[in-house]
């Protein structure tokens, strides 16, 4: 089984949980995840599967649209409901106009501050665990990129928000950030994600129905195939005296030339081989051999 398995994933457990159950129900090791998802969040969660996973480095950065809940009126330790209270509580006052304001400066692309408590690794330790031994944490910026965020509702404390955002933005920071600015506080109370990239929800499968599918051996429906990810590479059909070649890593023409930086390489059954990239004289190189 090779492919992207798109899953539903429910409040509660941990992306880390999700690919271990994932693995167990399809009975194949070889499976991860394309973004975590926090454990009180839900939604869109794509599992690479199989020969799959060579693919995942070019799904990581894509974009992803969340709709959520954060409450006003005070910070946590952790962005969100989990965690304990750093801020005394407050009655927020603000208005929709002042939070569309708030919202607007937070948009664009800038330097965002993780939050502490995640699964980032300083010095090869996550985050969270230094901060539960009570070791001091700064975590360097990093670039985002938060193309919509829009108010969808407001009635005090809590404030439904629908996000766009680049790969790699923390949703905890941008709402711990709304507090800061309007400076009565804010978290994270309910997150779910809509899209990852090209997977949706509209094609989200719960453990539940994957269950289902396992026992009715209808596993391969809840994949997309291999060949048929990353639309945006075109296909090349190798003729069959060619294969050999470019299993092995070789490069080799195409006929007719393709000018493409990246194409994915098909066999003659139409199973997905490799990605290869152009290089010189004409040539493709199989960067990435399945």
């Amino acid at each position: 089984m090779d492919g992207v398995l798109v899953l539903d994933k429910p409040a509660g457990i941990t992306s880390h949980d999700a690919v271990m159950q994932a693995r167990k129900i399809l009975g194949i090791r070889r499976i991860g995840h394309l973004g975590t998802l926090d454990p009180i969040a839900t939604g869109v969660l794509p599992l690479v599967v199989g020969r799959a996973t060579r693919l995942a480095q070019f799904f990581r950065d894509r974009d992803k649209t969340y709709e959520g809940t954060m409450r006003l009126g005070f910070a946590t330790d952790t962005y969100d409901r989990t965690g304990k209270p750093t801020t005394p509580p407050l009655d927020p006052q603000a208005s929709s106009a002042e939070l569309e304001v708030v919202f607007q400066e937070l948009s664009g692309e800038y330097n965002q501050q993780p939050p502490p408590i995640s699964a980032k690794k300083v010095g090869g330790v996550e985050a969270y665990k230094l901060v539960r031994r009570n070791q001091p944490v700064q975590l360097p910026p990093v670039h985002v990129h938060v193309k919509e965020f829009t108010l969808q509702g407001w009635e005090p404390p809590l404030l439904r928000f629908r996000l766009q955002c680049s790969g790699g933005t923390y949703v905890r920071s941008l709402v711990h950030d709304v507090g800061r600015r309007l400076g009565c506080g804010a978290h994270v109370c309910e997150l779910r994600r809509l899209a990852s990239g090209e997977f949706t929800e509209k094609e989200a499968l719960t453990l539940e129905r994957l269950r289902e599918l396992q026992a009715q051996g209808r596993t391969q429906e809840a994949l997309a195939p291999a060949e048929e990810l990353l639309p945006e590479f075109p296909p090349y059909k190798l003729p069959p005296a060619a294969v050999a070649a470019v299993l092995h890593g070789r490069d080799f023409r195409t006929f007719p030339p393709l000018n493409w930086p990246r194409i994915k390489v098909l066999g003659p059954d139409g199973r997905l081989l490799a990605i290869a990239e152009r290089g010189t004289a004409g040539f493709y190189h199989p960067a990435i051999v399945l």
